[in-house]
């Protein structure tokens, strides 16, 4: 059985994992595997209730499960960046998921942006490192509130870090046997640091003789991505400029509410995801589309060994939005959040899903004393 934590977090976050959990239900009658749920309280609400960002013995709950699946930080009555760093980016580093693993996959021609693009040129697996780069958080400020302020950020790199990530590309470029074509994305030209990338790319490369070796600047891969996507196959790239691209490739796909992904530490418990925010003005309204959240489930489960049940979830997915019964990813849709789950659950044939629902699930309740 394997052992979830589940992090609703705030705004849409709690709806939109709730349909994720029901499609795991379903996926899992269908497939004859079985999971428990742990649900966790860490976000907005519990934040102002207790004054705690997330228990320091929490990592060490988490190092318990099997995989983490959040919904989405963040919340306007808290300062910015507070809950994300502290939750999101705790979690990120204190396992050590050092691999953000992004797919930007086009599932139907209507839903994307770009005249005459199908979704056979539009089938990207973007790996962005996860744990270094200007979100360590080294730096400060100086005189801050003053006319003199100084505000300073350090990129930071070791070839550990650099050299694991891109390992893992080359071994899923390798895995995804499409082009076979793995692309370098820095900004060599103008810092200096990445030449740590540049020559890291090409040692490791020279062990993987069947991968084209290919190079791009972060600005010409936005042009290239929106005039020719279908030149790209695998990406890796830097923590800041993975955390840009992928946005730009999810509007290609369609937009947020299609866009899921993974923090990942190989062999070791990793955390799922939709990437989209937490859209605190629809909370609680039952409008937010969960197919992120679905897809990241997916992944999870690709994670987790279940190949064919996540599978199963993508092709679920790819035949709605290919037929158009669910017509777009937005709030505009005229489909209800549990109502995109339910086409999801009837789309995997899964109508054991209600038996399965509360069997194996309880709550934390955490506060500052735990």
């Amino acid at each position: 059985m394997h052992k979830i934590g589940v992090l609703g977090g705030d705004g849409i976050g709690p709806e939109v994992v709730r349909e994720g959990i029901k499609v795991l239900r379903a996926a899992a009658g269908r497939f004859g595997f079985d999971f428990s749920t742990v649900d966790y309280p860490y976000g907005a609400d519990h934040y102002l209730a207790t004054k705690e960002v997330m228990p320091k013995n929490a990592l060490d709950d988490f190092r318990k499960l099997d995989a983490i699946f959040l919904g989405a930080i963040g919340d306007p009555r808290i300062e910015t960046g507070l809950l994300e760093r502290g939750i999101v980016g705790a979690i990120r580093f204190g396992l050590d998921l050092y691999v953000n693993l992004r797919p930007i996959r086009l599932y139907a021609e209507h839903l994307c942006p770009l005249k005459g693009k199908t979704p056979k040129d539009l089938d990207i697996l973007v790996i962005r490192e996860n744990t270094e780069d200007v979100y360590v958080n080294i730096g400060g400020f100086l005189k801050k509130g003053t006319p003199d302020e100084v505000a300073s950020a350090e990129m930071i790199y070791t070839r550990k870090g650099v050299e694991r990530v891109i390992r893992y590309a080359f071994e899923a470029c390798r895995a995804r046997d499409k082009a076979k074509k793995l692309t370098l994305v820095d900004k060599a030209n103008a810092i200096a640091a990445h030449d740590l990338w540049r020559r890291t790319f090409d040692e490791v490369g020279r062990e993987y003789p069947d991968i084209t070796l290919d190079r791009a600047y972060v600005d010409a891969t936005c042009m290239w991505m929106v005039k020719n996507p279908e030149s790209f196959d695998t990406i890796v790239t830097t923590n800041m400029f993975g955390d840009i691209i992928t946005d730009l490739g999810a509007m290609l796909q369609g937009g947020l509410g299609i866009a899921a992904g993974g923090n990942i530490h190989p062999g070791k418990v990793s955390m799922f995801e939709p990437i989209h925010g937490s859209a605190p003005k629809y909370r609680g309204k039952n409008v937010a589309n969960p197919l992120a959240a679905i897809g990241a489930g997916g992944m999870m489960l690709e994670h987790l060994g279940e190949r064919e049940a996540a599978q199963a979830i993508d092709d679920a997915i790819a035949r709605l939005l290919t037929s158009k019964e669910i017509p777009s990813l937005g709030t505009d849709s005229g489909l209800s959040t549990t109502g995109i789950g339910d086409r999801v659950v009837a789309a995997l044939g899964g109508k054991a899903a209600g038996a399965a629902r509360k069997r194996g699930s309880r709550k934390v309740q955490a506060s500052s004393n735990r």
